[in-house]
């Protein structure tokens, strides 16, 4: 039975983001808006649903039945996800206020083709909130569209709330399938800092797209498979001329466009190079269009914190670091998240800004034409 002697402040956080490689949750308990994680879980997806949700990127025949059956497995996963939670914190369903569950990212086209455009994350909020019994806040982004925005990224937001430094400007890097930067201007007395995000090009989406192709792999451990390569000039300069590179913020991208066949047309003018030096070449180019846009948005930047899968890539932050002489460059671990734990507890923190009907969203990021409550609540 629902105790009501005091509000719970614990929060769970599902994130499955754009290198489909499965869901990170965390269970959080928040003092006052810091919070500090209790619990986290991965569980990677199986074969057949990263399959299913890696063609639902496409356009396909059945694509709603498609969409229909994928959505309810990826809940099914956490549900799976949130009783591994409890059961780590040894936290009974009623002490949580609620889930946020960000769904999984199919079709991004924000502003395209009727002015609105749209933001599409597959998710049945529905199942989930009938098998964990605990309420859940999903669809986070459309209304951030809907006010004229991007919808993303959402993390600055949160970033600002936990990561701002009182004396010195801090940039965050997230590398995920895709990258998406955020620079934190210094945090002078009550008032938040003055914050810039924006998606900065792909992350980890191409090189997993190739190893796998490649080595049978999901992704390049430590990227070693690139250090056995070399990087190939012509073929990075091509990769550089993206004219969504060079897009002022604010902005936002995703498998939409950086995806295979974007990488396939580009290596249409090059046959047979070694698959070792494209994929040395994707490694550079994450690193050298990430260190591009913090130069370009925040030149005085001199601490740069990495989350992410690719934070734990070591090839990676060794490119990344060798384009940003004189920034030092580490994990979120430096500022207390580590790296896997950051965009899911921002999903539990966004479900708490929905539950206590604050913003979600920062304008200065999105584009959107103000503050607005994210997130619909799908009770218990």
């Amino acid at each position: 039975m629902p105790r009501t002697d005091s509000p719970p402040e614990h929060y769970i956080g599902l994130m499955s983001g754009t290198s489909l490689d499965g869901v990170d949750g965390v269970l959080c308990r928040f003092e006052g808006d810091r919070p500090t994680v209790l619990a986290h879980v991965a569980l990677p997806f199986t074969a057949e649903l990263r399959q299913a949700l890696f063609e639902l990127n496409r356009s396909g025949t059945d694509e709603l039945h498609r969409a229909a059956l994928a959505a309810n497995a990826l809940a099914r996963c956490y549900v799976a996800v949130t009783a591994r939670l409890l059961a780590e914190a040894t936290l009974p369903t009623w002490r949580v206020a609620a889930i946020g569950a960000h769904g999984q990212t199919v079709r991004h086209q924000p502003g395209l083709h009727d002015g609105t455009g749209y933001t599409l994350q597959l998710n049945n909020p529905a199942l989930l909130a009938e098998h964990a019994g605990i309420d859940v806040v999903a669809d986070f982004r459309s209304r951030d569209v809907a006010a004229g925005g991007q919808g993303a990224p959402l993390v600055p937001a949160f970033h600002a709330q936990v990561f701002g430094q009182p004396d010195r400007e801090v940039a965050l890097l997230n590398l995920g399938g895709i990258a998406n930067l955020t620079l934190l201007g210094p945090r002078r007395g009550p008032s938040p800092p003055r914050v810039l995000g924006f998606d900065s090009g792909p992350g980890n989406a191409l090189m997993d797209f190739w190893c796998e192709r490649h080595t049978g792999q999901a992704f390049d451990q430590d990227g070693r498979w690139a250090t056995s390569g070399q990087v190939h000039a012509e073929l990075l300069q091509a990769l550089l001329q993206e004219p969504y590179l060079a897009l002022p913020p604010p902005k936002s991208t995703g498998r939409d466009l950086f995806n295979p066949e974007w990488l396939e047309q580009r290596l249409l003018a090059l046959p047979g190079l070694p698959p070792e030096d494209v994929q040395s070449t994707l490694t550079e180019f994450t690193a050298r269009s990430s260190a591009d846009a913090l130069k370009t948005h925040a030149p005085g930047c001199r601490e740069l914190h990495v989350c992410g899968g690719g934070a734990l890539n070591g090839e990676l932050m060794r490119r990344l670091s060798l384009q940003l002489p004189g920034v030092q460059v580490g994990s979120t671990a430096q500022l207390g998240l580590p790296p896997l734990q950051v965009e899911a507890t921002a999903f539990a923190w966004l479900a708490r800004q929905a539950l206590r009907r604050e913003p979600g969203n920062l304008p200065s990021v999105t584009g959107a034409a103000g503050p607005r409550i994210l997130g619909a609540l799908y009770p218990a």
